[in-house]
């Protein structure tokens, strides 16, 4: 039998519940509509750089020092085993262990100074993710309704979708380590109904499948359609108070038969729709075919897909980090960006799509006593490539031993503010958090040195 792989955002559709299909990400929980529609008003329009962002999340903080801000000139216990090589931009190198991203250099940008002053996983997962720190965070507080949206939350909010297909997409794991959640996974205090649809199942098993997309057995789309019309009929054949509870059920009644009822979003999660010489060349491994998946997605509209890179905490190389990235997670990582580098940009994808590799913070410079790294918040690297980032650049620069930005730093916020901006969401807009009051969605400053063609720093 087939492995279950869920939707958590979705039910699989029965008989008996087909006349009030929906799905609990579209439930709100906390914002009236006249309220919601009043902020939506007053959000300005902004010409957007992508029309899509593909973040691909190095969960547990992947090591700046070993991977793209190496220090060959510093002692033995901070440099580590790796050697830098040449890279096709003259004068940048990166990790040895990167081939394929080193042929690509002139392809991305390299965000050398990111920085925040947390080392905890939870509260700067939240921090990344979410671009604005987490509210009453402190070490490991779990995921809440009172936490911020995360980027593809706070687009549907402001710019709703009406066709069926998403806002975001999580795959291809929740980040969940008993009894901690990960917090910035979901639409925090704007309610349920902005969460991101969450796929968990490897898209590498060859009967990968997710079930919530698929209608019922003896169920078709004729046979939708007819129910739709005699939900339809059952509505109007009673007056009924509409109130914002009643107006919310009718919308999400529409949007989830309008996306069972079409083929696009079914047929992008359809891998073997791809040749074996695509899916070769993302590799036959799950950090490749989430980002295959990812690359599909895109293609059918989905605005924001975050692949995340592993299980929960994957990156926290505490020991033994040498080995582990060399032999487990360095390889795929570089077989699956540079494959979805090449394969958005042969497609011509890559100018209207933002591509983000990140972890939610770096590593200690110095080696600890178990061949590891700990946690590092004042300094990490970022990927940052298409929708018109200058590739070829490294901006900021660090410290002698990678501790400490001495050029500009950007915060996470700073990272939040240029996704809304590159998708046209005005990052300063006003909405509102459960007990109603006006707060901005964020409050950094977009990194223009990203897109600007002047000589790196």
């Amino acid at each position: 039998m087939a492995p279950a792989h869920s939707l958590q955002s979705l039910h699989r559709l029965s008989r008996r519940h087909l006349l009030h299909v929906g799905y609990s990400g579209l439930l709100s929980c906390g914002l009236g509509q006249a309220i919601a529609s009043q902020v939506r008003a007053d959000a300005p329009e902004i010409r957007p750089r992508a029309k899509s962002l593909i973040l691909v999340f190095c969960t547990g903080a992947i090591s700046h020092h070993d991977t793209f801000d190496m220090k060959p000139q510093a002692a033995k216990e901070i440099r580590g085993e790796f050697q830098p090589v040449a890279t096709s931009v003259a004068g940048t190198r990166i990790c040895e262990h990167l081939p394929r991203l080193a042929t690509l250099t002139h392809k991305y940008a390299l965000l050398r100074t990111l920085s925040h002053k947390d080392n905890n996983h939870l509260m700067s997962t939240h921090h990344v993710l979410t671009g604005h720190l987490q509210p009453g965070g402190f070490f490991d507080k779990v995921a809440s309704r009172d936490d911020w949206p995360c980027y593809s939350a706070g687009c549907e909010f402001l710019r709703p979708r009406t066709d069926g297909i998403p806002s975001g997409v999580n795959l291809p794991t929740f980040l969940m380590s008993s009894p901690l959640t990960w917090p910035g996974q979901h639409a925090g205090f704007l309610g349920p109904k902005y969460d991101p649809w969450q796929i968990v199942g490897d898209p590498n098993h060859r009967d990968f499948r997710v079930d919530a997309l698929t209608l019922a057995q003896g169920i078709d789309p004729l046979r939708l359609d007819q129910r739709r019309s005699l939900l339809k009929t059952l509505d109007g054949g009673a007056p009924m108070a509409q109130d914002a509870a009643t107006s919310r059920m009718t919308e999400d009644q529409r949007l989830a038969f309008t996306m069972l009822s079409s083929g696009k979003l079914t047929q992008a999660f359809e891998l073997h729709r791809e040749t074996d010489a695509v899916r070769d060349r993302y590799g036959r491994h799950p950090f490749g075919q989430s980002l295959l998946l990812s690359r599909r997605l895109v293609e059918a509209g989905v605005p924001i897909v975050q692949a995340n890179m592993g299980s929960v905490q994957n990156w926290d190389n505490h020991g033994a980090i040498f080995s582990t990235l060399k032999d487990r997670l360095l390889p795929p990582l570089d077989q699956g960006v540079a494959a979805l580098l090449e394969d958005l940009d042969e497609r011509g994808l890559l100018q209207d799509t933002m591509v983000i590799v990140v972890g939610e913070f770096g590593r200690t410079p110095k080696i600890n006593n178990d061949a590891g790294r700990d946690h590092w918040g004042p300094c990490f690297t970022g990927l940052f490539a298409g929708a018109g980032v200058q590739g070829g650049k490294v901006i900021g620069e660090t410290d002698e031993i990678g501790a400490y930005p001495i050029s500009t730093a950007y915060s996470p916020d700073d990272l939040g503010a240029t996704v809304y901006t590159a998708l046209g969401i005005e990052p300063h807009s006003v909405v509102r958090d459960r007990l109603g009051r006006p707060v901005h969605l964020n409050q950094g400053n977009v990194i223009e040195s990203l897109y600007d063609s002047a000589e790196s720093t």
